[in-house]
């Protein structure tokens, strides 16, 4: 991602920066991400299911709250992704 700063504006006392980004370059790079959230979130998947029929819950609850997590982390950059459009 290539970020350039464009210009500083003094405002108020304050300097507020504007920079221009590439958003077809940001969005790909979001989409790739989501894409790796994706699958290790799958990852996760395929080692809860020999362990799901197990009473291994120390195992098994940090797994499911894993998967819980990358699943909320995938919606929150698809959501950042579609912003970008």
């Amino acid at each position: 991602m290539e970020c350039t700063l464009r210009s500083a504006i003094r405002q108020n006392s304050e300097y507020r920066v504007t920079v221009d980004i590439d958003l077809v370059a940001f969005s790909a790079e979001l989409s790739a991400l989501e894409e790796h959230l994706a699958r290790c979130r799958d990852r996760i998947e395929r080692l809860i299911t020999p362990l799901s029929s197990s009473e291994r819950e120390d195992i098994l609850s940090p797994l499911y709250e894993s998967e819980r997590l990358l699943r909320s982390a995938e919606r929150a950059i698809s959501r950042a992704e579609r912003a970008t459009r």
